[in-house]
């Protein structure tokens, strides 16, 4: 059982995003299949809203959750002295169905039974092995997963460990560092990363050493 905690401003913006009598909270536990429940911390006073239930399940109430407290905050967000609403930089609710929103605003999401499976057993368990023919999403799931899970603070960093296996044809001797080396086996993931975040971003994630390349051969011992 996973637990998760959204804090809220105060008591009327629960009572705007819960309804009279908590009526959205039975909805969610409803829809999404958790237990929500609405705590306030006796000596600070902080309302909390409390999710409990599966991984999986957790994370699509907690997203859904988020994207209307975040429209809800933009829309009571008063004007600046000069009529402008306040610029907001987050990104637009994800549907329910959604995995991550790409940097050209594009969302990602399962687009097939098994795809849906997947992407619930990578939420749900530590590893999860998926097999199946080239072209049906396998890399590039993952890569959204772990993304989303890095943004969200779920984890501290992503390491890409790929075994240097060739697909027919024989790379020979390359030069450079080891991340070089290994550059050629891991292209997948790095369109992957490019595609959902941005080459800039994920640059300065590599410096921060956010992401780290690590070839499986040495990772004997981590």
């Amino acid at each position: 059982m996973t637990t998760r905690e959204i804090k809220l401003q105060d008591s009327q913006e629960a009572l705007r995003l819960l309804g009279e009598k908590d009526a959205r909270l039975r909805e969610l536990e409803r829809d999404f299949g958790v237990e929500v429940l609405l705590r306030q911390d006796a000596s600070t006073g902080e309302l909390r809203l409390s999710l409990r239930g599966s991984a999986a399940r957790v994370e699509k109430a907690a997203r859904r959750l988020r994207g209307e407290l975040d429209a809800l905050r933009r829309r009571a967000a008063p004007a600046d002295a000069r009529g402008f609403e306040p610029l907001n930089l987050d990104s637009p609710a994800l549907p329910e169905d959604g995995l991550y929103r790409t940097h050209h605003g594009r969302v990602v999401r399962p687009r097939s039974s098994n795809q849906k499976k997947y992407v619930d057993a990578v939420a749900e368990h530590d590893l999860t092995f998926a097999v199946g023919p080239a072209g049906t999403g396998k890399t590039y799931l993952a890569v959204a997963c772990a993304v989303d899970a890095l943004e969200r603070d779920v984890v501290k960093r992503i390491v890409l460990v790929r075994p240097a296996v060739e697909a027919g044809e024989r790379l020979g001797f390359l030069p450079g560092d080891m991340a070089q080396k290994v550059d050629p086996y891991l292209r997948p993931l790095y369109d992957a990363l490019y595609d959902l975040m941005g080459y800039d971003k994920v640059a300065k994630l590599f410096e921060r050493s956010a992401i780290e390349i690590a070839p499986l051969a040495f990772m004997r011992g981590r």
